[in-house]
């Protein structure tokens, strides 16, 4: 028999030992006062969402959301430099190349996060400071309120690696003002900071070394109220004074891209950038030219159709969407040159615009009977 000593000294270093392997998970989940906390906790990834966490977020929230107790929820990366910088796309083209059922779970899955993110009944509150992009993107921007901060680093760049703006960017991109959403689910244009909020993605701007402060402060508040939560976002958010003077980014370039970006298709975007000829046209058209083709098509469909549709619609339209990238060439070429090799010269195939067939297009968007998206 162990003596008691030794005994309670076992115990207490299988304590400890939970408690590192705990704080070295890839998700952390605890509640803290009123508040349920997501922390995404793979920073040398830069908090990029893979299977896993996405299984492990899920059930947590829908638990919460019953939870009379838990009165909101925040969710916020470690390491400083990034909030969520997308999925883990790695894994997935590993997966795809082998045919692994990986490539229908992640979407699957993921999807079905981002609509219980949608459609929680508790307050959620992403602390999207540092680099938001792609999956970290579906992860904040369908909750109630978004905080950026000065480092915040939007975008969606997924036509540079031949797939399409998901995680229900055909629900917010249509839903910015103007045509802004559509610029930035072709283009990938990058928001920095306050842009982040002006362009209409996050609801709150809060500079980065308040934010402890900001989150001891909600996790205090007794059974607040979503006005309550407001109220106090606000009262930061006055307080934040950080880049208060700059204009927003786009501001100049605004009227081009509502004129230029309305355009039907995207030979015509094509056409009107070349028209216009302004510095900016060219860049874009530059970028855009560097893009998948097959990408690119996909997209402004995708945005067109998501204007008018639920969140819920949105999702299962991209999940439709994210199978015909699985089966197709583009991504897993756009994933090697932009990640793998670094040699930034994808080969696309087909290779120009008018290459890629409307009938071609229309099959991508088809229903897959059994397999569509349920939510």
């Amino acid at each position: 028999r162990l003596k008691p000593l030794h005994r309670l000294q076992v115990i207490l270093q299988h304590l400890k030992m939970s408690n590192q392997t705990d704080s070295t998970a890839e998700v952390l989940l605890e509640k803290r006062g009123g508040a349920g906390i997501i922390t995404l906790n793979r920073p040398k990834a830069l908090n990029a969402l893979n299977f896993s966490m996405v299984q492990k977020i899920y059930p947590q929230i829908k638990m919460w959301e019953q939870d009379p107790e838990t009165f909101l929820i925040i969710i916020k990366g470690t390491g400083g430099k990034a909030f969520c910088a997308g999925g883990d796309i790695r894994a997935i083209t590993e997966a795809g190349k082998t045919g692994d059922k990986l490539v229908q779970d992640f979407f699957r899955e993921e999807y079905t996060l981002n609509n219980a993110i949608g459609t929680c009944k508790k307050p959620y509150v992403a602390l999207i400071d540092g680099i938001t992009m792609g999956g970290g993107v579906g992860v904040s921007v369908h909750g109630h309120f978004r905080v950026a901060t000065e480092k915040t680093l939007f975008a969606m760049p997924e036509t540079a690696i031949g797939f399409f703006p998901d995680v229900g960017g055909g629900y917010f991109l249509p839903r910015l003002p103007g045509k802004v959403g559509c610029f930035l689910g072709l283009t990938g244009f990058r928001l920095k900071g306050r842009d982040v909020l002006r362009a209409g993605i996050a609801t709150h701007f809060v500079e980065c070394a308040q934010l402890p402060a900001l989150e001891k402060d909600l996790i205090a508040l007794k059974s607040p109220s979503k006005e309550n939560i407001a109220d106090l976002l606000n009262s930061y958010h006055m307080k934040s004074t950080v880049d208060q003077e700059k204009k927003f980014v786009l501001d100049e370039h605004m009227e081009k891209i509502n004129s230029i970006f309305s355009a039907s298709s995207i030979e015509e975007i094509v056409q009107k950038l070349k028209q216009d000829g302004s510095p900016f046209a060219i860049k874009q058209l530059e970028t855009i030219n560097k893009m998948s083709p097959t990408s690119l098509k996909l997209t402004l469909r995708q945005l067109r159709e998501g204007a008018s549709m639920s969140l819920q619609e949105v999702l299962r339209m991209e999940y439709r969407l994210s199978q015909a990238c699985m089966r197709g060439h583009d991504f897993y070429e756009g994933v090697r040159a932009v990640l793998i090799d670094k040699d930034q010269s994808p080969r696309w195939n087909p290779p120009a615009l008018e290459e890629v067939s409307d009938e071609f297009v229309d099959n991508c968007f088809k229903p897959l009977g059994n397999d569509d998206l349920k939510l």
